[in-house]
């Protein structure tokens, strides 16, 4: 039987006019002192939902506290549970996520941590991720341990067919967040158990349960207006670029851990994009990890919600976690 775990939550300010949320989870039974925090970060157009749900298993963050460690999540602006706190606050942005909203969220993880450490280790999914990226190129001295980057596009060289009509210009781009898009999804889940190719860029169907359809659209959040132009430039360019820093250049400083992740069959974000930033660390501590083969092959979504994920992810994650303590 699964063992309860513990959930709190903080609110954190983020000086921009926004209350960010950052939630920790422990497992009582299994809390080890002497670890660094870890702080988990979603993807483009999600929340947090996902990491403590699966399917049919162990979820991210059961896997991550059952290790020991003092799991956290963290809200950034515009994302479910923050909440603006005067009109003109601070707007969306790749910018305004990795340089104001990142150190905000690590600096409330440290205030209310309970394992004395003063660093955490940061683990971005999907486009938190590009995010965590972006943040130690424009804060370089942040209080970070270790970096795990799953499914995380660094720098663009190709993009699926799909991808390049739904970011071909600015104009589109920022047409695109619609207001219901859970209520979307939870229309178009179901159609894609008898169109299995619709969404086989996303997705393997056979590793979808979809009686748990309902619960799986939980996790999406409406993208933002100005994120999606971000993306098209970042896109269009190749090097995300904030501050006039150019981010893969940038992080040739780094020397911390750094684990990638990546499904073999990933159509949102290509291979080239995820491995492209093992080129790009400066350390020497560094490990490339792929999901799926030809038989059983891997898209971007079934990293987190397929049958296998806790045995070939999010248990491995934990024990290179652990390692570089």
């Amino acid at each position: 039987m699964a063992q309860d775990l513990q959930r709190e939550r903080f609110e954190v300010d983020n000086h921009q006019g926004w209350t960010l949320v950052v939630k920790r989870t422990v497992s009582p039974t299994h809390h080890r002192t002497g670890q660094r925090p870890v702080l988990l970060l979603t993807g483009y157009g999600m929340n947090d939902f996902i990491l403590g749900f699966h399917p049919q298993g162990r979820s991210m963050i059961r896997c991550l506290a059952e290790a020991g460690f003092e799991v956290w999540t963290g809200a950034m602006r515009r994302q479910r549970g923050s909440r603006r706190q005067r009109r003109r606050a601070g707007l969306p942005g790749l910018r305004a996520f990795c340089a104001e909203d990142m150190p905000r969220l690590i600096e409330g993880v440290l205030a209310h941590t309970t394992t004395g450490a003063d660093s955490v280790d940061l683990v971005g999914s999907s486009l938190g991720g590009s995010v965590v990226y972006g943040h130690l190129a424009v804060c370089p001295d942040t209080p970070v341990g270790s970096v795990v980057a799953i499914g995380a596009p660094l720098h663009w060289e190709e993009l699926h067919p799909a991808m390049r009509v739904l970011f071909s210009s600015e104009r589109l781009a920022g047409w695109l967040p619609m207001v219901g898009t859970d209520r979307l999804a939870r229309w178009l889940f179901p159609v894609v158990s008898y169109l299995p190719g619709l969404l086989s860029f996303y997705m393997n169907v056979d590793h979808i349960d979809m009686s748990e359809a309902a619960q799986l659209t939980r996790t999406v959040d409406e993208p933002d207006r100005r994120v999606n132009r971000d993306m098209v430039a970042w896109m269009r360019s190749g090097a995300l670029v904030l501050d006039g820093v150019n981010v893969t250049e940038a992080l040739a400083d780094q020397t911390r851990p750094l684990l990638v992740i990546l499904a073999n069959r990933d159509g949102i974000v290509p291979r080239s994009a995820a491995e492209a930033a093992m080129g790009a660390w400066g350390g020497t501590d560094r490990t490339l990890v792929e999901i799926g083969d030809d038989e059983d092959w891997y898209a971007h979504a079934d990293l987190f919600i397929a049958p296998e994920a806790p045995k070939l992810l999010f248990e491995p994650l934990a024990a290179w976690l652990r390692e570089r303590q």
